[in-house]
């Protein structure tokens, strides 16, 4: 065995979830080798991503880990003297259907007794926090001021700086092409340049989990779903939250959509689909500004004059039943799997790879053990809860 290729723990993955968890990991004082790849980090879907961070969800899980990536992502530029692009102004739920509103409302207990700052308020609270949004019908929303929105590119490189200093390697354009596993045991993974060796291997890979957990000889039930968003020209700051409207699209093509006002003026947007785009295709479509269009001006009528600068998109990693995947993968012991983000791996990432640290370090971690189990591999991934909510 190649000492100088001998690691404490290998990081599969310089993304949304796996940079971080290596700048955790490191830490501790471990060493860490972090895979990727691509030319530089945070080139796939943390790349597309819009920003936006959230605690304000049903699952308790995505509650506490999102919770503790706030924690970092607010608090960065005081610690680190580097500036992400952080906005505060919370995220807004605005309601137009009485059956929604039931859904959100009934879900304000569970939140807030996991310590979520959000609240229910009226047609006129929501139009105060939403300026120029549609009145008719609107029957209120949620509002939680304390989560925002931050730049990932520049979220990206941060972690990247802050892992290297605590003493990262960090290899790109060496993606990772197998793995050695002997008696039940991760020994390290192969590229295509070379043989690495640690006793713990982190899977983050995102999008190409599946195929990842093939290789260790497991599997990994994530699914690439293929999203699109944008970003506007700059525009005067007039919205504080970002938005995210829930009601079915007169269009009958999307699920939801959202949008926000990042911090240097940017009006950024994305939309589910209700019809999947299953597959690895990030070719643009030429629907998704014409139904976009329609439902932005729709909510907010003074924003139809908004010029559009570009559209891209990006990848969610989806399992059966829209909740992550944070395990030792079952008969490869030292593999950690923190796959299946669903669109929230950005949000997710610096709680989860607190998570990942705290796992390897065999402590007690931001879960406990009721809830970490909600993540498991082996679990039942029965029926998928509503993207947006979950």
């Amino acid at each position: 065995m190649n000492e100088k290729n001998t690691y404490d723990v290998i990081v599969v993955g310089a993304g949304s979830v796996g940079t971080p968890a290596a700048m955790f990991l490191a830490a501790e004082g471990l060493r860490v080798l972090l895979l990727e790849g691509a030319a530089s980090p945070g080139q796939g879907s943390n790349k597309a991503a819009i920003g936006g961070v959230r605690a304000t969800h049903s699952d308790p899980a995505k509650i506490l880990l999102c919770q503790k990536s706030l924690e970092v992502f607010t608090t960065w530029h005081e610690r680190h003297g580097e500036d992400i692009g952080w906005k505060p102004g919370g995220y807004c739920f605005p309601v137009y259907e009485e059956g929604l509103r039931d859904q959100l409302q009934g879900m304000l207990p569970t939140q807030k007794k996991f310590g979520l700052d959000i609240d229910w308020l009226d047609a006129d609270g929501i139009a105060g926090v939403v300026p120029g949004i549609e009145r008719r019908d609107l029957l209120g929303g949620t509002l939680s001021p304390g989560d925002g929105q931050v730049s990932t590119l520049k979220a990206s490189v941060a972690f990247q700086r802050e892992g290297a200093r605590r003493g990262v390697e960090l290899r790109v354009k060496e993606p990772v092409v197998g793995y050695a596993v002997r008696a039940g045991r991760i020994e390290g993974v192969r590229t295509a340049n070379n043989i690495y060796f640690a006793p713990r291997v982190v899977i983050a890979t995102g999008a190409d989990a599946l195929a990842h957990g093939r290789m260790l000889g497991a599997h990994i039930p994530v699914t690439p779903d293929s999203h699109e968003a944008g970003i506007s020209a700059p525009v005067e700051p007039f919205l504080p939250p970002l938005v995210v409207d829930m009601h079915e699209g007169p269009e009958g093509k999307t699920a939801n959509f959202y949008f926000g006002q990042v911090h240097s003026g940017q009006i950024i947007f994305c939309y589910t689909p209700k019809r999947a785009f299953l597959g690895h295709n990030r070719e643009n479509l030429s629907e998704f500004m014409p139904v976009l269009a329609s439902r932005l001006v729709a909510l907010i009528p003074r924003l139809r004059n908004l010029l559009i600068r570009r559209t891209w998109r990006g990848l969610y990693p989806m399992t059966p039943d829209g909740r992550p995947i944070l395990d030792w993968v079952p008969g490869v012991e030292g593999a950690l799997a923190a796959v299946g983000m669903c669109g929230q791996g950005f949000m997710l990432g610096p709680g989860v790879g607190a998570q990942i640290t705290d796992m390897i370090m065999g402590r007690p971690g931001l879960l406990p053990p009721e809830i970490l189990s909600t993540l498991s591999l082996s679990r039942n991934f029965g029926a998928t809860p509503s993207e947006a909510l979950a």
